[in-house]
């Protein structure tokens, strides 16, 4: 069996090579050519899965080691009869912890008191719903959007975007859909911007097309918002103007902890075991991490408290500072630089490999941290 892989995937040698010949190449330049004779195609979100890529190839499984699959013409895999896989769910935790280290990083130099807040949460699945799930634990009050979902009838208490864009807070957790009943191309866009106040934080962990980029950068001129983003349309060639508005700007790497990694990997792998009708035995084996213990610093208000404890495990500032410095390159070479802080991203480890102690006058803070998979001991 022969398998071709991206290089980028988190232990892809360990996991793939016991099946075959494995061929680990750059994910954005994977050719037709060079899959013609494989027999399986794991690839990122970079890597675009058609007729074009796999036209006459012997490639009969394909996973994605991301959880979105607007990069997947699912629709061409069905009638090849090509199975498909992909990790829904592999990096949520990490997301989670992204949206709230930049919610708190910007809370404590806006001396904004998050429990005041309202928070709109635009799409309410793996991540969505963790996000919502973490800001009620801290007292926020909380506004869902999830169409399907509600369609469905999974869950309750759901509002219109129009109502969730009234928020103080609106973060984006949807799937990219270009067209039909739950398109989310441009969900945010010139004309429903104009209903955002002005000064609400806005945040975009989803993919970059669910927000019109040039419309947020007009718009952004007289409304002054606090802008997270971690995804830009047409990456990786990206808005750098629009970069130079954004309270934080991040190279699409919110999802990107270790952890949230490795679980992709070991999804596909699992899911490859499957289709093959053989045995899963790889087990990731993580490197331990020394000095777990940890407390809650002394601040001057909560939130600065807690961005000080996410921020020793979580560096979002020199996220946020690499991306910065893609202005210092031609535009030939912006591309090439912002997949390059994406391929040599450094070890970021999750919330859930840290014990907090905690004093009796922060034991309110309890329910919030464990929401996050910390261990919580009291003083």
């Amino acid at each position: 069996m022969k398998l071709v892989v991206d290089e980028n995937i988190a232990f892809a040698k360990e996991a793939f090579s016991g099946f075959g010949e494995l061929i680990l190449l750059n994910g954005r330049s994977i050719t037709n050519q060079q899959v013609q004779d494989s027999d399986v195609l794991i690839v990122r979100s970079i890597t675009k899965i058609n007729q074009e890529l796999l036209k006459n190839s012997k490639v009969r499984f394909v996973g994605t080691a991301t959880i979105g699959t607007d990069h997947i013409d699912l629709d061409y895999l069905k009638t090849s009869k090509v199975a498909f896989a992909d990790a829904k769910g592999c990096n949520a935790d990490s997301v989670a912890e992204y949206v709230f280290t930049a919610l708190l990083k910007v809370a404590s130099e806006e001396k904004i008191s998050l429990k005041d807040k309202t928070i709109g949460v635009v799409g309410v699945g793996n991540i969505g719903s963790r996000v919502v799930r973490i800001a009620e634990s801290f007292g926020m009050k909380v506004l869902k959007n999830d169409p399907p979902l509600e369609r469905k009838g999974i869950g309750k208490n759901y509002v219109t975007l129009e109502d969730t864009l009234k928020a103080d807070i609106i973060t984006f957790h949807v799937p990219l859909y270009p067209d039909g009943i739950d398109k989310t191309y441009h969900l945010l866009n010139e004309e429903n911007l104009k209903k955002i106040k002005p000064g609400t934080i806005i945040l975009n962990t989803s993919r970059g097309p669910v927000i019109d980029n040039n419309a947020l950068l007009k718009e952004n001129i007289t409304k002054n918002f606090n802008l997270i983003l971690d995804v830009w349309e047409n990456e990786p060639s990206i808005n750098t103007k629009l970069l130079d508005k954004v309270k934080i700007g991040t190279p699409h790497i919110a999802g990107y902890s270790f952890e949230g990694k490795v679980n992709g990997t070991k999804m596909i792998y699992d899911s490859l075991c499957k289709h093959l009708k053989i045995q899963s035995t790889w087990q990731p084996d993580l490197p331990e991490i020394t000095n777990t213990e940890l407390k809650i610093p002394v601040g001057e208000t909560v939130e600065k408290k807690l961005y000080s404890l996410f921020s020793s495990i979580y560096n979002l500032e020199n996220d946020d500072k690499k991306l910065s410095e893609i202005s210092k390159h031609n535009n030939d070479e912006q591309s090439k630089y912002f997949d390059r802080l994406r391929k040599e991203y450094p070890i970021r480890r999750e919330f859930s490999n840290f014990t907090v102690t905690i004093s009796e006058e922060d034991r309110y803070l309890e329910p919030f941290l464990e929401r996050f998979r910390f261990k919580v001991r009291e003083k």
